[in-house]
């Protein structure tokens, strides 16, 4: 991957997700039906790899990848702020409407409430799934 990608490329899924170069992005959720177009994306414009859960030191942004059958959707968001940085973004990746696994809106604006995040935005970030940015206090403060 390279770090002098273009983040304005509009052929890559993830620049509508904001990241920037340098960013040390966690990824939590991980699994065989993760869109990998939108994983390359990511480390295309921050230069960066990817971390996983057994990552240990602080992280600009999470990417939490989640199926209506992962368990408890606001643990996950309590557990994904863990290393995130003062101000940092939680990405909570869904399945669509309609794909198996998908997660209703109100249940993701319940959890975000009870984890203390801010939801700012939805997009459509991959074929199959729907990106839900969320924000801590200090994020949502900054705009």
């Amino acid at each position: 991957m390279s770090a002098t990608a273009d983040p304005a490329d509009k052929s890559n899924p993830a620049v509508k997700l904001g990241f920037e170069p340098g960013q040390i992005v966690q990824e939590l959720g991980y699994d065989e039906d993760t869109d990998q177009d939108l994983r390359d994306g990511v480390e295309e414009i921050t230069g960066e790899d990817l971390v996983d859960e057994d990552y240990d030191d602080v992280a600009d942004a999470v990417l939490l990848w989640h199926r209506e059958d992962d368990g408890d959707l606001t643990d996950s968001l309590v557990d994904a702020q863990e290393y995130l940085a003062d101000g940092g973004l939680i990405w909570l990746l869904t399945p669509k409407k309609g794909r198996d696994g998908h997660v209703e809106a109100h249940e993701i604006a319940e959890a975000a409430s009870t984890a203390g995040l801010s939801q700012t935005s939805s997009v459509a970030v991959a074929a199959d799934w729907a990106g839900t940015r969320l924000a801590t206090p200090k994020a949502a403060k900054k705009r």
